[in-house]
């Protein structure tokens, strides 16, 4: 009885083994960064947000056709705090030719407190609370770096709406500006080379 108990036991751990690597194996691909646009891959810039400071709803698609910059962020990361003090120069110099989403993807807070911090260090520009749906849908195609507040996570979104994600740490706002320029640069040029191709 004891022997049939154990090889019970044995047979669960193993199909849950192989079940766990099995769904590893699925996720691999997905926290990859996106260089090209991928019909169906971005269906999360698709879902309704909500500005907490104005309470007007958008969605990321919304702005396509401009770069965007999206932040993960939480309300007690001083890191972020930092981040977003970089992206505020970022949207002095630029004004609105340039986009800019932070997402509080900390489930534990809400609007309220979102609200608070950015009337308390006068940010101005799309915050969120990220949805459930938005969250995991980020953690799947960026993988959990999205949500590591302290990474200071950024998300460069270009023109036609391909992604990037930018380096860990705390980029400053001439950087922020010059991937958005080498990226804006790289795409036009691609376009160009598309276009004679298909001219040729």
């Amino acid at each position: 009885m004891k022997q049939a108990c154990r090889n019970h036991w044995l047979t669960i751990a193993i199909l849950v083994g192989i079940l766990l690597m099995s769904g590893c194996a699925q996720q691999t691909p997905a926290t990859q960064t996106t260089g090209q646009p991928s019909p169906g891959v971005n269906t999360w810039m698709e879902i309704e947000l909500t500005d907490v400071a104005t309470g007007e709803t958008f969605k990321i698609s919304d702005f396509k056709g401009k770069p965007i910059l999206l932040e993960s962020f939480a309300v007690w990361c001083p890191t972020c705090l930092a981040q977003q003090k970089e992206i505020k120069k970022v949207k002095q110099s630029e004004g609105d030719n340039i986009i800019h989403i932070s997402l509080d993807t900390d489930p534990n807070e809400d609007e309220d407190k979102v609200r608070e911090h950015i009337e308390r260090n006068e940010l101005d520009w799309y915050f969120a609370v990220s949805p459930v749906e938005l969250t995991q849908a980020l953690i799947d195609e960026f993988g959990l770096r999205f949500v590591s507040a302290p990474r200071a996570p950024v998300v460069l979104i270009r023109e036609e709406q391909s992604t990037n994600f930018l380096r860990r740490g705390v980029k400053s706002a001439e950087e922020l500006s010059s991937e958005i320029q080498q990226d804006g640069q790289s795409w036009t040029y691609c376009s160009y080379c598309w276009k004679r191709s298909s001219w040729g």
